[in-house]
């Protein structure tokens, strides 16, 4: 069985990085309390993780699935680099792009914005077996650090960051959020202007 690939690890104590320093919404100003991971580095970290699906990846024929809403932004830019190194590299991956609807697939990459607890992925996961895949991988920008998982973690991992609300890079709170570039930590004034 292939290893996992390594992830960046944010630890808990991450400080993170002034808003002052980034181009933020400014109807966001007030509701986060800082940059946890800059859209640079997402797009630096997600590149490489192309590099590495393609390495395990390579040379079969996959299905790649969005896990909705909050994976459109990775999936798209995963995929986007995926296509570039099947135009530039000696190995390629023939891809077909579908969202998460059940049917039978052969070889499967399922691309997941964060693993939080992990059983919303292990439910997908075993409902995906049903159906009797050659090959199924899972690809996640980020997985939380939390007492709440059940341990799963993912085949290709972006970051791994502390038990923090993050928002951001389509990652959204109550369908806010999902405009900002970068993943950042929601504040606490933010949580309450945004509560459903």
């Amino acid at each position: 069985m292939a290893t996992r690939s390594p992830s960046v690890v944010i630890s808990d104590d991450e400080p993170g990085y002034d808003l002052d320093l980034f181009c933020i919404p400014r109807h966001y100003a007030e509701d986060l309390e800082k940059v946890f991971i800059p859209h640079g580095l997402i797009m630096d970290r997600t590149e490489r993780l192309a590099r590495d699906v393609m390495k395990e990846m390579g040379g079969h024929h996959i299905v790649a699935l969005c896990v909705l809403k909050g994976g459109y932004k990775f999936f798209a830019d995963l995929l986007d680099y995926i296509k570039v190194l099947n135009r530039n590299s000696d190995r390629s991956i023939p891809m077909t792009v579908d969202f998460i609807r059940l049917k039978s697939y052969c070889n499967v990459l399922i691309v997941e914005d964060i693993i939080d607890t992990g059983k919303t992925m292990q439910t997908l996961l075993s409902l995906v077996k049903q159906h009797n895949p050659k090959m199924v991988k899972v690809a996640s920008l980020l997985v939380k650090r939390t007492p709440r998982s059940v341990g799963y973690r993912p085949d290709f991992v972006g970051f791994e960051i502390p038990d923090k609300f993050v928002v951001g890079y389509a990652l959204d709170y109550n369908e806010y959020f999902r405009d900002l570039n970068h993943v950042c930590v929601i504040s606490e004034t933010g949580k309450a202007k945004y509560k459903a």
